[in-house]
Formats: structure tokens, C-alpha cells, sequence
């Protein structure tokens, strides 16, 4: 048996990862926060404008934290790979990730570069779907693997 049969097959290009369960819960709670909130904002009697309009703006911004949560992604296309996280955004050629690792404990997916550096990568975490974080990092790894190889006729073998 080769190599090649023990690796996942890759993926077509493009093709995002992403945590989709916990991204569902995050959004879903991030609506029904600020809906809960601006309705008892609305049905408090006591309430002044101003107090209410507070309330409106702390359910916008409680909302707004769990979208920022819900954000990041991992895409990888012909150019390379991008990784949202929770506030920046990075583009990798294929050349520049060593490896790909996703290790016993870990909270996500680190992507070794050439610089020496580690980029973590949350679009990939096995939180609350672990098997599909495993299945998605093996994809990734391979498609970093296929890519990142510098002569053409290694890259068709």
C-alpha cells in the first residue's frame, strides 16, 4: 500500500472551514439576547428614553461580541490559504505553511510557518464537533502537503 492511499482525498478548491455548530449557537444566542433584552427595554414601564435606548445599545453590543466569535473561517483556494480569526484576517501562500497540527488538547488548529512563527487558525476547533475539527485539520494538512510541494512533477505524483 502507498503513501498516497493513507491521505485523505483532497478537497476541490475552494473550500471553507468552519466551526458550524458553534457558530449556529453563537448567532443564535447573539439574536435571541437582543431581542430579550430590547423587549423588557420596551415593556419596563419605569423605563426613561434614555434608559431604554442603554438597554438597546448593551443588547447591540453583547449581540455584536458573539458575531465577532461567529467569525472565523479558514478558506483555502488556488492562491493560498486565509484565515479569519475573531478580529484579523491573514492571507498564506501555500508555500509559506510548514505544517498543519491539530494536537491532543488543543483548541483549535496552529499553522507552522516558514517565518518561524505559529498562526492559530479557529475556523478549525473541536469544541463542540471534534470529529469534523479532525476531519477538516486531515483535509487542510493534505491540501498543505499537495500544494506546498515546489517541483511540478512531485506536485502530480
Amino acid at each position: 500500500m502507498s503513501d498516497q492511499s493513507a491521505r485523505p482525498a483532497l478537497p476541490a478548491l475552494p473550500v471553507t472551514f468552519r466551526p458550524g455548530r458553534t457558530r449556529a449557537v453563537l448567532l443564535t444566542a447573539a439574536g435571541a439576547i437582543f431581542v430579550v433584552i430590547t423587549v423588557v427595554a420596551l415593556l419596563l414601564p419605569t423605563l426613561g428614553p434614555g434608559e431604554r435606548l442603554s438597554f438597546v445599545f448593551t443588547a447591540a453590543m453583547l449581540a455584536g461580541v458573539l458575531c465577532m466569535l461567529s467569525r472565523p473561517k479558514v478558506v483555502a483556494d488556488e492562491s493560498g490559504v486565509t484565515v479569519v480569526n475573531i478580529a484579523g484576517k491573514r492571507h498564506l501562500g501555500w508555500a509559506e505553511i510548514v505544517q498543519v497540527n491539530l494536537r491532543v488538547g488543543d483548541p483549535w488548529v496552529f499553522l507552522d510557518l516558514t517565518d518561524g512563527t505559529s498562526l492559530p487558525a479557529l475556523g478549525i476547533q473541536p469544541g463542540i464537533a471534534k470529529q469534523r475539527a479532525i476531519e477538516d485539520a486531515r483535509a487542510l494538512r493534505a491540501l498543505v502537503e499537495a500544494r506546498s510541494v515546489t517541483e511540478p512533477e512531485q506536485r502530480q505524483g
